[in-house]
């Protein structure tokens, strides 16, 4: 989507903010047991920590690595949203592990049990939140911000 690099870091920041404000509110829930109003004003409190985190991950490594992998798996002149879809689940497949072991280590009692158990929580979460939630929103969001007029013939 994003055509330029000026475009892919609005894209990769709206993203990241949407994505790990999402995991973290989710994260507050399971710990508060619950969702309540609370649970969303808690979550602010770590996402200026996790959200630039998120962002550089993203942006100078996870982003290429996830690429290359999608495309061992789909081919260039597939269709454009399965091209989107590999990419997204790759990211994930990626990014779940590493904000996990970040967030146990920032926000959590360190330990191998600790971070396998946020894994574990989070990722069928991460997946599904990406997919059918936050990458379609987000997606709208920067197609609404980057309006292009197209010639329709």
């Amino acid at each position: 989507m994003p055509k330029n690099k000026f475009q892919d870091v609005i894209f990769t920041a709206i993203m990241a903010v949407a994505m790990v404000y999402g995991m973290i509110v989710y994260n507050v829930a399971l710990n508060m047991r619950g969702i309540t109003a609370g649970t969303f004003t808690a979550a602010l409190h770590e996402l200026p920590v996790m959200a630039p985190i998120a962002f550089i991950l993203e942006y100078f490594v996870v982003g290429k690595i996830a690429k290359k992998l999608a495309f061992k798996v789909i081919r260039p002149d597939d269709r454009p949203q399965f091209i989107t879809y590999a990419i997204s689940i790759c990211i994930c497949c990626i990014m779940c592990p590493v904000m996990s072991l970040i967030a146990t280590i920032l926000f959590k009692e360190p330990g191998i049990g600790t971070w396998l158990q946020t894994w574990a929580m989070n990722f069928p979460m991460a997946i599904l939140y990406q997919m059918f939630y936050c990458g379609p929103v987000v997606r709208l969001i920067f197609r609404f911000i980057f309006k292009e007029t197209e010639n329709i013939q």
